[in-house]
């Protein structure tokens, strides 16, 4: 159930120099506090008018028209608040910075109906129900660790948003992967859906850009920990990444393949790896734009204790 807030009305006129630009992208420049998916699905709803004309968002504008725009703030209650604990790192009027824990959803979906990030979220501040996912502009898979922020208002939802579109947002990760390479480097390659396994996402040729960069900052025997930037955002991006160049994530269930530990692991790192219940990312930076001050922030969240005691297993098994 979305229960609706009464319909907002806002006028404007259409100034000369847009003249020929579609409706889509007029309301765009017009109404900017909202996003372009949003102004679109008014469009289709019938709830914008051209001088009291209902038109696609396709046609033109010649310049001169009134627009009158209903908007129809939704107040997104598909999950129930739940008291939840979150580690936040950061908050104020705009926005707020979250260490999600491994096991955590980040929000509702088929087999997660709550218990989720976004159940928290909406007990902490239940305002939260105004904006779209509860203002979560990224997410994080289930058993990733680390940081992302979520947005206060509209206004702010739409500037993270067009940031994360712009590739301006810091995203760094620390990765423990299978194998050893020989330097760091760059994966580009295109993210789509699974050919055969549509709840799994591939490299395939009609995919979406992606952009992955990593470099190597510790070896260990048989493994490797990366510290890997997201230049785009897919899903599974790193994790499907790592694996097409034959350096799947420790602990990772689905793009991992079966296990196959190097010889002459000590008995407590083999027991320490097969007992590591999760892929080994973490979202451990996270920098951007303040959508408020226009100031470049920055926030960091140290790796996890189970992250820490793989990998200090990891190097006592390189002093042995």
């Amino acid at each position: 159930m979305n229960p609706s807030r009464d319909p907002q009305e806002f006028t404007a006129l259409v100034p000369e120099p847009m003249a020929g630009i579609r409706l889509d992208q007029a309301l765009a420049r017009l109404f900017g506090q909202f996003s372009r998916s949003r102004l679109q699905e008014w469009i289709r709803s019938g709830r914008v008018t051209v001088d009291g004309r209902a038109l696609r968002a396709k046609d033109k504008v010649a310049g001169g028209e009134r627009i009158r725009l209903l908007a129809e703030l939704v107040e997104r209650v598909e999950c129930l608040a739940q008291p939840i604990p979150l580690d936040i790192r950061y908050e104020d009027a705009a926005l707020l910075v979250i260490c999600k824990p491994p096991g955590l959803v980040t929000h509702p979906a088929a087999g997660n109906p709550d218990h989720t990030l976004q159940n928290a979220l909406l007990h902490h501040d239940p305002a939260l129900a105004a904006l779209p996912r509860a203002g979560i502009v990224h997410r994080l898979d289930k058993d990733t660790s680390g940081l992302l922020v979520v947005a206060r208002r509209p206004t702010v939802h739409k500037s993270l948003v067009d940031q994360l579109q712009a590739r301006t947002v810091k995203r760094e990760y620390r990765a423990l992967v299978v194998g050893e390479p020989t330097a760091g480097g760059a994966v580009e390659a295109p993210i789509g859906r699974h050919p055969v396994h549509r709840k799994r996402m591939a490299v395939v040729p009609s995919g979406k850009s992606a952009v992955t960069h990593y470099r190597v900052l510790e070896r260990f025997r048989g493994y490797t920990l990366l510290g890997v930037r997201l230049e785009t955002g897919r899903t599974h991006q790193i994790r499907v990444h790592m694996a097409h160049v034959h350096h799947p994530l420790v602990g990772d269930p689905i793009y991992g393949g079966r296990p196959r530990l190097p010889v002459g692991l000590s008995p407590s790192l083999r027991a320490a790896i097969e007992g590591f219940g999760r892929q080994a990312l973490h979202a451990l930076a996270l920098g951007l734009v303040h959508p408020d001050t226009q100031d470049w922030v920055q926030w960091d969240a140290p790796l996890p204790d189970d992250f820490l005691a793989l990998l200090a297993q990891m190097r006592a098994d390189c002093r042995a």
